[in-house]
Formats: structure tokens, sequence, C-alpha cells
């Protein structure tokens, strides 16, 4: 059911639109001049706006110049019986949905909604395919391993798998279980559907409800429009919300309910949407401790805890980091179009004999320093300086120069060979993008800057 906005100063054929589209179902909202359709759009928000060209007090173009600057995402249909190809045309430069001809019949009206509806969804499914894409690791899966601890891991999320029950994956920052969670999502029924993912510990508390939950336009400030939230996202597939534990109590009550009911309201709406999500929990906290100091809700543990996963931290599986090292190894390799490497001799015991506190993501991101220092073929490892031990004379060469130097020579190396990503340069590096981007600015007002640097 939709809520429309109908605007027409003639009586009969506003009438006849708002009957029709009622006996459809959808709830009509009636309007006779411009003005009082801009007027009822500002306080009942519709999902819909069908208004005529020619009205007493202004023409349609400028209700729908109004609307379209007041809520982008609203269609806008335009009726008239003026119509011309001009005027056609220029409604949908201006962001109309559709045009049609007075006199209307039912029919007209069917088909346009129709058309409507065939366009939302492909809208929708646009917004999916950008969730994934903007959330997406931008890399191969690193569901690597042949430990005995990791087998068992991966067997066990295989067997969750095939269950509809919500998954509860616990262990160490960086240990991979978002890896465990992209593998049950794809070994599930719902494979077709989205994954849309989640990190609650990066959210502002006051944002994490419209995050989830999405919001209308004008629940609070600077909310310009209506915004469908990660579990309209998800609907028909999967939403991995990692660091759980870090969400506020308010939130930690709204989700439990979806949990139980699969219902929820946007923030600021009166709407209750229902859903069919299968929720993937992550967390590297106690939730245990933290329900014994009122922390987290303990039914909700319970509603997450259904099926629980634990990841083994790397240490643990000391016999998986060759073939992870290699496997990041050749991956790098690749992605920065390196000509293929190796490992030095010492580098798989140095390697080995690291404790990894930062766990896969921690020899992800030794690795991948690595391989852009490396100015040879064979990689050195020191995994306690986290970079190469032996880098070959040539552009990285440090003899004679000063730390400032180094620094400099450093982030422009790695923003060429990221491409000038200072997203990803920022995260190699160990930096703040802020941090990185307040260094080019000192470096660009030195005059420090290559002559070929478009930074």
């Amino acid at each position: 059911m939709r809520s429309v906005l109908v605007a027409d100063d003639d009586g009969l054929s506003r009438e006849f639109m708002a009957e029709a589209l009622r006996a459809a179902g959808h709830h009509v909202i009636e309007a006779d001049t411009g003005r009082q359709a801009c007027s009822l759009f500002e306080e009942h928000n519709p999902d819909l706006v069908i208004s005529d060209l020619r009205m007493p007090d202004g023409d349609g173009l400028k209700v729908l110049e109004s609307i379209k600057s007041a809520n982008p995402e609203v269609p806008v249909i335009l009726v008239t019986a003026f119509g011309s190809v001009e005027t056609a045309v220029q409604a949908m430069r201006d962001g109309a949905e559709d045009f049609i001809m007075k006199p209307i019949s039912v029919e007209q009206i069917d088909l346009v909604l129709g058309r409507l509806s065939e366009r939302e969804s492909l809208r929708r499914e646009n917004k999916v395919l950008k969730a994934q894409i903007q959330q997406d690791t931008k890399t191969e899966k690193d569901c690597v391993g042949a430990s005995t601890l990791w087998t068992e891991c991966t067997s066990l999320a295989d067997r969750v798998a095939r269950t509809k029950a919500t998954v509860l994956i616990r262990g160490e920052s960086g240990s991979g279980k978002e890896v465990i969670a992209e593998r049950i999502h794809g070994m599930s029924d719902r494979q077709g559907g989205p994954l849309i993912r989640t990190n609650c510990a990066v959210l502002q508390d006051s944002l994490l409800s419209s995050e989830l939950f999405g919001h209308e336009r004008g629940a609070f400030t600077g909310a310009f429009a209506r915004k469908e939230g990660r579990f309209e996202l998800a609907n028909g597939g999967t939403l991995f919300l990692d660091e759980i534990g870090e969400i506020p109590p308010e939130v930690q009550a709204k989700l439990l309910r979806v949990l139980e009911s699969g219902e929820f309201e946007r923030v600021g709406g009166k709407e209750t949407i229902k859903v069919d999500v299968r929720v993937v929990c992550a967390t590297n906290r106690n939730l245990e401790e933290m329900i014994a100091n009122d922390q987290f809700r303990e039914d909700l543990f319970y509603r997450l805890n259904v099926l629980p996963i634990e990841v083994p931290s790397l240490r643990s599986r000391p016999e998986d980091i060759p073939l992870l090292a290699m496997h990041f190894l050749n991956r790098f390799s690749r992605e920065y179009g390196s000509p293929a490497k190796h490992f030095s001799s010492a580098s798989m015991s140095n390697m080995q004999t690291y404790s990894w506190p930062g766990n896969v993501r921690e020899l992800a991101k030794v690795v991948q320093r690595s391989v852009l220092l490396s100015a040879s073929e064979s990689v050195s490892i020191d995994p306690l300086g986290k970079s190469v031990t032996h880098v070959a004379a040539g552009p990285l060469d440090t003899v004679g120069q000063s730390i400032a130097d180094m620094e400099r020579d450093l982030i422009l190396g790695t923003l060429r060979a990221t491409g000038g990503k200072k997203t990803e340069a920022a995260a190699i590096l160990g930096v703040t993008a802020r941090t990185l981007s307040n260094k080019i600015r000192l470096y660009r007002d030195r005059g420090e800057l290559p002559a070929d640097c478009r930074l």
C-alpha cells in the first residue's frame, strides 16, 4: 500500500483518480492547488505524488521542483489535458517519473503504477549492490587453512549455513570472523540474496538505529530524505553485524524485537516493516561478563547464541601461517601489478615464531607492506618491525636520508602503488586518511611533490 498525494484543481478528475487509487488499496491525500500540494507533502511525506500540470496558482513543474528539492526519492507523475512532447521531455528532465494525458482511465493508472513498481524494484536491487560493493573487502576471500582447528571451524560453519537460525561468531580481532560469516552466507540457501555488512563499533550510538532500521525524512537534524536501513537492504539475504557487543542498550531492545518478530519501524516512522533476514553476528567481547555488568541484555544473548562458532586465533594454528602468507603474497603481487615474488629463506621462520597478536589481519598487512616496499623478487619479513628488512638500493634506498625524507618517500611510494587511492594507502601505512591528507598538503606547500604528482 502506498500513500499517494493527488493534486488537481479539477474536482471530478481528482476524485476519479483518488477513488481508483483507493480501490487499489492505497491511502490518498487530496489537494486542489499547487500551494496546498506542497504544504500537504511537507505534512504527510507521501510515497508518491500525482499532480496536474496546470493549476490556478502555478504549474505542476513547480510542484515537481518543490517536491524533488524536499525529497528526491519520492516519484512524481504529472497529468495534463494540454500535453506536448516538449512539456513531457522537460518534465522528465526535471525528474518526473511519468507523464500521462487526460482523460485518465483506470487502466492508465494501473499501467503507470505497474511501471513505477518495476523501476522501484530495480532501484532497490541497485541499492543492495551498491551497499555490497561499498562494504566489500575488494579482495578474494581469505578462507585459507588446513589445520585441525581451522578445518573444524569451517566444517561447523558449513553445517550451520544450511539452517535458518541466528549465528554468533566469536574470536579475537582479526582472526577471520567476517570470513566465516561470508562462508555461511555463501553456503546457505540465501546465497542469491544480499549479504549486508555492518560494523557496529564504528557507528555513533545516535546513528546506529538509523543505519540498522532506516529513518523517515525529518526524523532528526540532517534527515532530509527517507532512508532504508540495513535490515531492509538485507531482505531475503543475510545481515552481518560485526562487533555486536558495542551496541547501546536502546538498540539492543530494537534488535531483540526484530529477531523475535521480523518487524520494526524506521526512526521517526509509524509504519511497521516486516523483513525476512538471517542475522549473523560477531564479537571479540566476553558477552557473559557484559551481562553480569548489565551492559548486554541476557535475553538478546540467548537469541543470538543459538548456533555459536569459535574462530581460532592465528597463534593457535601456526601450521596455517605459510599457507596464508603465500595466499596474501600472491594476491597483493597481482593487485599491485608486481612480478611474481617469493619469501626469503628466513621469512617463514620469522613468521612462524611470531605470536601475531593482530591475527590474520596483521599478517595480511605485513605481507602487503612488504610487497609494496620490496624492490626484488625476494620478500623479507620481520614481523616485529612489520616491514621488510632488506630493500634493494634504488628509489627506496634510505642511505643518507633524514627520517622526514624517508617518511615522505614511503608515503609517496605507497600512494603511487595504490594508484593515488588515499584511503587504501592510509590503511597500508597504518594512519588515518586525515593524517595522510595533512601530510600531502604539507608536501604540496613545501613544493616537495614531484612534478607529475596529481594528488
